[in-house]
């Protein structure tokens, strides 16, 4: 998909070398790609000191004898639990509602430039929250009022990405290659929760304060370097997925491009109305959408619990001794005597779910397009991670082993539905045949689907908030709930994609038995 007015980067100026005919495609897909990781990474990163400093902010435990933390009001009243949950509904609620609004945006002007407003406003947000700290703020209305406007401008970045990774890129292999490029998400959450761990010992603030400047450095890097669509540098996509390098250099190639680009214009214009009526209602209406947003909306719910719980539930409930143990042999870190952990290492350990989450999502990728068969896919990890989840609730504090084995396993299979319903498959609906030849449907279309499952985000780090004062088990039951729920929403598409394969197979079989 294309900006109404498309302007080269900045950095191809200062470097003329990195334009064609000194480059090639395949390295300007390499360069898209590793800048757009980069760049989302980042925004996750941004996002994970919350979850990180929850422990420092909310209410202290009593069984924990050992602990010196007095918390941060307003979070470490008798409802801090509550009030905690509540922030991170204000961020996912802003955030869910910006989506939509966010791709409609998208579609219809400058993407690099988008983008980067929006991680320039998530990182001075994100440093304005760590604020608090050095200002001795204790308004709930001011933690509340930065997450609103901050989740407004985290929403700009994923349809962002996803639109210019699927420009340049066809339909062949989408999964694989997305599914090993989403893994930004979980690379983000290792990064942030590392970073944001690291620095907790000088105070809350400095939590918020590196993420935010880390994001803002990479959005100058995607200032200068992002390049929107192949179009912009002398090439074109095929239709097919297959790719064509357009020549720069000689007289009567650009001539001839000159006249195509008249005649594109000329069929530009007339379908300009076409093109305009992909809005949003439109978009839903599309095959697929439906069923994947609200799958998502429960995926996203569950996924979003352990990004902004995990360090939390893993503090008040993993072995000390076995932890320090295994992180001493690790990282160095040295034991401290105490019935629970330390904040900076519930952080560093809850790293272990994002981890899993990186195969995860190459691992769905892969097999989605081995079987080509998305939903099909997406349903056996939905189903499959809930005795993992079982399994972690009733054996995860037994040793460091369980733990860490059982964490990895819920992540990996949590997280892979998940990156492949926000990637591929958003990428898969918004270039469908249907709607073919229009560009200004993929980033609607994937808006539609994050922003649905990012209303569940939004619903599950709450519900987790007021659950967990009723024991973890409770938390646990929702979540195995809400996979089943996203489970059922693709029985259908995945009743189908079975019916296409078995057709397939037939239609071979007779081929080769008649052959």
């Amino acid at each position: 998909m294309r900006s109404n007015t498309p302007s080269l980067a900045p950095g191809f100026t200062l470097f003329p070398s990195l334009k064609p005919p000194h480059t090639t495609l395949f390295f300007h897909q390499i360069f898209v790609l590793i800048l757009t990781f980069l760049a989302y990474a980042s925004f996750h990163a941004s996002r994970k000191p919350p979850s990180i400093v929850k422990s420092v902010l909310g209410p202290t435990f009593q069984t924990d004898s050992t602990s010196n933390d007095t918390g941060w009001a307003p979070f470490n009243g008798p409802e801090g639990t509550h009030r905690l949950g509540e922030l991170d509904l204000a961020f996912l609620t802003s955030y869910a509602i910006g989506m939509y609004f966010a791709g409609h945006v998208g579609d219809r002007i400058d993407l690099r430039l988008f983008l980067v407003f929006g991680m320039m406003g998530s990182g001075i947000l994100t440093i304005i929250f760590g604020f608090g700290y050095w200002f001795d703020v204790h308004l709930l209305g001011y933690f509340i009022g930065v997450q609103v406007i901050c989740g407004v401008f985290q929403s700009i970045g994923w349809p962002c990405v996803v639109s210019v990774v699927g420009n340049w890129f066809g339909k062949e292999k989408r999964g694989l290659i997305m599914g090993v490029w989403t893994s930004h998400t979980s690379v983000g959450n290792i990064i942030g929760s590392v970073v944001a761990s690291g620095v907790l010992e000088f105070g809350w603030g400095w939590s918020f304060l590196v993420p935010g400047i880390l994001i803002i450095v990479v959005g100058i890097l995607v200032f200068c370097f992002l390049v929107v669509s192949p179009d912009d540098l002398g090439f074109e996509m095929m239709s097919s997925g297959k790719e064509i390098e357009m020549s720069v250099g000689e007289e009567n190639v650009v001539n001839l491009e000159k006249v195509e680009s008249e005649e594109a214009g000329l069929l530009e214009n007339k379908d300009s109305d076409s093109l305009a009526a992909i809005g949003f209602l439109e978009a839903w209406r599309l095959p697929g959408v439906a069923p994947f947003s609200f799958c998502l909306f429960f995926s996203k719910l569950v996924a979003y619990t352990f990004l902004y719980w995990l360090p939390f539930y893993i503090r008040h409930t993993a072995k000390t001794v076995d932890v320090y143990l295994f992180l001493q042999i690790c990282v160095g870190i040295v034991a401290v005597a105490g019935v629970h952990l330390s904040h900076k290492t519930a952080g560093i350990l809850s790293t272990i779910f994002d981890i899993g989450g990186v195969l995860g999502g190459v691992l769905a990728g892969f097999i989605s397009d081995v079987i080509d068969a998305r939903a099909v896919t997406s349903v056996t990890f939905l189903l499959l991670s809930i005795p993992a989840l079982i399994l972690y609730r009733i054996y995860g504090s037994v040793s460091m082993v369980t733990n860490i084995g059982l964490m990895f396993l819920s992540g990996l299979l949590v997280n892979g539905p998940y990156s492949l319903i926000t990637t591929a498959v958003a990428a898969d609906l918004g270039t469908q045949d249907l709607i073919k030849g229009n560009s200004r449907a993929l980033a609607t279309v994937t808006a539609i689907i994050d922003g649905t499952g990012s209303v569940g985000a939004a619903l599950g780090p709450l519900l987790a908030g007021y659950i967990s004062t009723r024991g973890w088990n409770s938390v646990f039951l929702m979540l195995i709930f809400a996979i089943f729920f996203a489970s059922i929403f693709l029985v259908r598409v995945a009743k189908t994609e079975i019916g296409r394969m078995v057709s397939e197979g037939k239609e071979l079989g007779s081929s080769v038995t008649a052959s």
